[in-house]
C-alpha cells in the first residue's frame, strides 16, 4: 500500500481529538469518510473536521471504494463483526481498544486475520507514547536493577450520570455492550502496557464484585498476576470512592529503587534509588494515538512495524477475563 485512505466506523468522542485528527497528519495518510448510525451527526463531524464523505451504514462505509483501511471506533459488542466485513472487503483494520469484550471475540478476530492475510492492529497507543516509552527505557538500562513486582492502584469516583435521582449510565458499563465496567475499558491499557515493558503475564487471578449497585457492572477489582520472568504484580480498582480519594499510581519495585508513574491523570515519572530522586515530566501530545497512527501506517508501507497487533492486543483480554473470572 502506497496512500492510506481511512475510514472511520463509529466517529464518536474518542475520535474528535485522540485519534480522528492524526489520520490527516501522519504522512502518507490522509481520512477519506466517516461512518455514525445517526446521520446528522456523522454528517456534522465529517464538516467540522473537513472529511470528503460520511455514512449512516457501516456497510456502505467498508465497501467504499476509495477507502483502503478501516478504523472501528464503536463499542466493542460491533467489533468482531465489522472486522470480519473489513478483512472481507481486503482492508486493513485498526480496533479501539478494548479489542472485545472477551478473549473469545478476540481470538476469532485474530484467526480470521491469519485467515486472510488482513493485518489488524489495535489501539494502545501507550505502546508509542513518550511518556511510556521513557517507563520502559528505564526498566530496560536497569535504573532500578532487577524487577521484583508491580503495584496498580486506580480509584475513582463514581461519574456524574452513575448516580443522582436519574442516573443514566453510559454504555462502558453495561456488559452486553462493553464486556465489563472501568475496569475492563481502563485495565485493558495497563496490562498491555505491563506487557510490553516486562513480558507475557503468565498467570492473573482476582476478585470482582458490585458493591454499590450504580450500574450491573463490577466495580471494585483486586487482583493478583505473574509474568513469565518471575516479576508478581498486585493491583486494585474502585470506582466507588469520593473524590478526595481519587488515585492513579503505578509502581515498579526493583533490586535498587522504584519507578513511579500514572497511567492516565499525571505526566511525571519519579525515580527513587540510592543515589536520590529524578523526576522526568514528559505531557502527551494533544492526538494522543498520532504515534501509533504513524507506525501503522509506516507497517502498512512496508517502511516499520507498528508495536501493537491484534495478537498482542487480545492478550489483555485474555488477563482480565482471567481476573474476573470469565474463563
Amino acid at each position: 500500500m502506497d496512500q492510506i485512505k481511512w475510514g472511520i466506523i463509529g466517529c464518536g468522542n474518542v475520535t474528535e481529538v485522540k485519534s480522528g485528527p492524526a489520520f490527516d497528519i501522519v504522512d502518507n495518510s490522509e481520512l477519506l469518510a466517516v461512518m455514525r448510525r445517526n446521520a446528522n451527526l456523522a454528517a456534522d463531524y465529517a464538516s467540522r473536521h473537513g472529511v470528503p464523505e460520511w455514512y449512516s451504514d457501516a456497510d456502505k462505509l467498508i465497501n467504499d471504494p476509495d477507502v483502503n483501511a478501516i478504523y472501528i471506533a464503536t463499542p466493542p459488542d460491533a467489533h468482531e463483526s465489522l472486522a470480519f466485513k473489513a478483512m472481507a472487503a481486503g482492508k486493513p483494520v485498526y480496533i479501539e481498544k478494548p479489542m472485545g469484550r472477551n478473549g473469545a471475540e478476540c481470538d476469532r478476530i485474530n484467526a480470521e486475520s491469519k485467515r486472510t492475510g488482513v493485518p489488524v492492529f489495535v489501539a494502545f497507543y501507550r505502546r508509542s507514547l513518550d511518556y511510556f516509552l521513557k517507563v520502559k527505557e528505564l526498566i530496560d538500562q536497569k535504573v532500578i536493577g532487577e524487577i521484583r513486582f508491580v503495584d496498580i492502584c486506580l480509584q475513582w469516583q463514581p461519574y456524574d450520570e452513575e448516580v443522582g435521582e436519574n442516573p443514566k449510565p453510559r454504555w462502558r458499563v453495561d456488559p452486553e455492550i462493553s464486556g465489563g465496567g472501568h475496569f475492563h475499558d481502563l485495565a485493558s491499557h495497563q496490562f498491555d502496557f505491563l506487557e510490553f515493558v516486562l513480558g507475557p503475564i503468565k498467570y492473573a487471578s482476582g476478585i470482582a464484585r458490585n458493591q454499590a449497585g450504580f450500574y450491573a457492572a463490577d466495580d471494585i477489582v483486586m487482583a493478583n498476576f505473574e509474568f513469565e520472568s518471575g516479576v508478581v504484580g498486585k493491583g486494585s480498582w474502585c470506582y466507588t470512592i469520593n473524590k478526595e480519594q481519587r488515585e492513579d499510581k503505578a509502581q515498579i519495585i526493583g533490586s535498587k529503587g522504584r519507578i513511579t508513574f500514572s497511567f492516565f491523570e499525571k505526566f511525571d515519572i519519579i525515580v527513587e534509588t540510592a543515589e536520590g530522586t529524578e523526576v522526568f515530566n514528559i505531557p502527551y501530545p494533544k492526538h494522543v494515538q498520532q504515534q501509533l497512527i504513524d507506525s501503522i501506517v509506516k507497517e502498512l508501507r512496508g517502511e516499520g512495524k507498528c508495536p501493537s497487533s491484534g495478537e498482542t492486543g487480545a492478550r489483555a483480554n485474555h488477563i482480565m477475563d482471567w481476573i474476573t473470572q470469565k474463563q
